[in-house]
Order: structure tokens, then C-alpha cells, then sequence
């Protein structure tokens, strides 16, 4: 499938749609939340398809200059190993180019583990660093 990548703002309609196709609802029980969050982002990109449906998105928030956080990373899951997560990734770690740390948190399916080890992502606990989250 191609797909075009972009710097942009989905509608807040496309966030809900996407977020709830793979089931984070935790972001689409608040839609007016979400489409806060994701325009409070320091970087968003949108994968769009041919037909210029949004697949796939990749959110940052970063000073810029010494880390990135990778808030988001998704792809609709009737396009997921096609390839889009990969450029999503790719397009964010280019345009990181420079920035010291890119970290981000995922869940523990293995398949997350091989995705991000194949762009160079090692987990904290392989390299000395304890990471820390309070989730509420």
C-alpha cells in the first residue's frame, strides 16, 4: 500500500476513528481530550492513504534539542504490517536527527520489542537506565 506522510493535524473526527480502531479508548472516551492532546503535540504526523484516509499517525513532544518522547505510534489495524508503522518511525527518527534521547513506552507484546529493536531502540533495562511512570 503507499502511503503519504505528512506534518499535519488530523480532524478530530480521524483521531477518534483511528484511536478506537485499535482499541485505545482511554483516549477516545474524551474526543475533545484527545484532539487537545494531539494539537498540544511538538510534532504530528498522518499517514494517509490514496484516497486520503488516514491509517496511521506518529505523535511527539520534545524541547527540541536533548530528547524526544514518542507519544503515539498507531496504525489502523486493517493496514498494520504494511509497512506504515515503519515509515511513521523513520519519518520521526530523521526529523530527530541531532537529539540525543528518543524514548518512549510501550506495552509488552514481543512483537513491540522486534518493531522498535529494528530501528535501533534498546529497552531501559538493557543499558543500566530504570525508567518510571505513574499512570492515572
Amino acid at each position: 500500500m503507499s502511503v503519504t506522510i505528512t506534518a499535519e493535524l488530523p480532524a478530530p473526527d480521524e483521531l477518534v476513528a483511528l484511536y478506537g480502531a485499535v482499541g485505545w479508548t482511554a483516549y477516545t472516551a474524551d474526543p475533545d481530550r484527545l484532539a487537545a492532546s494531539v494539537a498540544g503535540s511538538t510534532l504530528v504526523l498522518a499517514a494517509r492513504d490514496e484516497a486520503g484516509a488516514l491509517v496511521g499517525l506518529a505523535r511527539t513532544l520534545s524541547d527540541g534539542h536533548t530528547i524526544v518522547y514518542l507519544q503515539d505510534i498507531l496504525v489502523d489495524p486493517a493496514h498494520q504490517r504494511d509497512g506504515i508503522g515503519g515509515a511513521l518511525l523513520d519519518e520521526v527518527l530523521a526529523r530527530a536527527d541531532g537529539i540525543r534521547q528518543i524514548v518512549l513506552q510501550t506495552d509488552t507484546d514481543p512483537g513491540q520489542r522486534a518493531f522498535y529493536e529494528s530501528r535501533g531502540f534498546i529497552e531501559s533495562h538493557d543499558n543500566g537506565l530504570r525508567s518510571f511512570a505513574l499512570l492515572r
